[in-house]
Order: structure tokens, then sequence, then C-alpha cells
């Protein structure tokens, strides 16, 4: 059985829920209502610990990019703080 709820999102978010979900041939009650299911469907102690990568991949648009930094050994670490701090 249904039960109705009213809830309070920005506009740009509803507007991005809205396209996501008709191309997705769901609706947006539904949508909402199986993100929620994933939410509470393991014992998570916050929101950090829930899996983000699971609902963000959902409503992400276009292709996934990932940057790599190179990292710094110490030495290049250490002069670049004492060079900052001439």
């Amino acid at each position: 059985m249904d039960a109705k709820l009213t809830l309070s999102f920005n506009q740009d978010v509803v507007a991005k829920a809205k396209k996501y979900a008709a191309d997705n041939n769901i609706s947006l009650s539904r949508l909402v209502e199986h993100l929620l299911t994933q939410v509470t469907a393991k014992k998570y102690k916050s929101l950090e610990d829930f899996p983000v990568a699971d609902w963000v991949s959902m409503v992400a648009e276009g292709e996934v990019t990932y940057k790599k930094t190179s990292k710094k050994t110490a030495k290049q670490s250490k002069e670049e703080f004492f060079n900052a701090q001439k």
C-alpha cells in the first residue's frame, strides 16, 4: 500500500531527477522509493557509510573521467613547503 509523502528539493535537483526518471521509464516516486529502499536495506550508521557510487552512477551524466595526480616525494614536499615560506 502506498503512502503519500511531501518532500522539498532544490528545483535543479527535481528537474534532473524528473529527466532521469523519464529516460528510464520510471516515475519520480518510484525512483525516490528505490533510493530510500537502498539506503534503508542495510544498517548504515550514517550516510557516509552508504556506498555512494551505487546511486551516483544512476544520476550522473556524461562519461566518467578519472584524474590522476602524481605523488610528490617527501623531499619534493619539503622543498615546496620551504620555498613557499620565503
